[in-house]
């Protein structure tokens, strides 16, 4: 992005190459500040920011930061790099959130939009009709489909999660046309996931899979949520992964949840509250 905007300096007017320089200077610092402060730091009116904005492509200011925050956070020091021995604690943590915050946001450019309304339109049927939705996993992605049964079960939703082979195994074997399997694996290569993956598409069901592209799960499914990040023990992968999974269930749920409509859970969402707010301080 800020390549493009180098690029684009010759053809801007003379304001707006102000406010592109002041980009380039700091795209992080501008990525936070208000409108009024640009303004004043390029020396121009605030028409001209979101003018230059416009030109740049983006809808407007907002949506200009927002894309320039996430290319800052694919580029700023520690990403995919290793924890070094003399590490204190605060350079662990730079380098731990700032390689998560990256790994979110590629996701958010990346996604495919089409896939998760399929998934969710596929997961609001199958509950709709009232047949079965299964959440499989294994290691950390067995919490993510124990995390995916929870969600979908304060919706109202009754779900089932299982990360023990033999169970996702048997589970597929008794689903069938109009019922719901989500596979969640960050390498795709499990082979039970695989197994299971595969009756429950013979069997009629359908098959969202949450995983790398180019992994043999990810053309198993009927639908594939495309969830990529390199793997690696340096790069923190077992947990960005299972927090991008997480994430993905999160989109998933709450699409669902506007499908159902929100008149009938509201009232739902507040009575579970209410009880377990009870319960907690009885």
């Amino acid at each position: 992005m800020l390549d493009r905007i180098k690029a684009s300096l010759p053809s801007l007017a003379a304001a707006e190459q102000r406010v592109a320089k002041l980009v380039l200077e700091d795209p992080r610092a501008f990525s936070n500040l208000p409108v009024s402060e640009l303004a004043e730091r390029a020396h121009v009116s605030k028409p001209t920011v979101v003018r230059f904005c416009r030109s740049m492509g983006y809808d407007g200011l907002s949506d200009f930061k927002l894309k320039l925050a996430g290319s800052v956070s694919e580029g700023v020091p520690f990403i995919h790099r290793s924890v070094d021995p003399d590490d204190k604690a605060g350079d662990v943590l730079v380098k731990v959130i700032d390689n998560t915050v990256a790994a979110f946001l590629k996701y958010r450019n990346d996604a495919s939009t089409w896939a998760i309304e399929r998934a969710s339109e596929a997961l609001a049927a199958t509950y709709q009709t009232g047949r079965r939705i299964e959440f499989y996993g294994a290691g950390n992605s067995g919490i993510v489909a124990q995390d995916g049964q929870h969600k979908f079960f304060r919706l109202g939703v009754n779900t089932i999660a299982y990360s023990d082979g033999h169970m996702q195994v048997m589970g597929a074997s008794l689903l069938g046309p109009g019922d719901c399997a989500v596979i969640v694996s960050n390498s795709g290569r499990t082979r039970d996931l695989m197994d299971a993956c595969d009756i429950a598409r013979k069997n009629g069901a359908t098959t969202i899979v949450i995983t790398a592209s180019g992994s043999p799960l990810a053309t198993a499914g009927h639908i594939h949520l495309a969830a990529d990040h390199p793997e690696g023990y340096d790069r923190y992968s077992p947990m960005v992964s299972r927090l991008l999974h997480l994430m993905i269930i999160d989109v998933l749920a709450t699409c669902v949840a506007l499908k159902i409509g929100g008149a009938r859970l509201q009232p739902l969402l507040r009575e579970m509250k209410n009880n377990l707010r009870t319960k907690r301080y009885a």
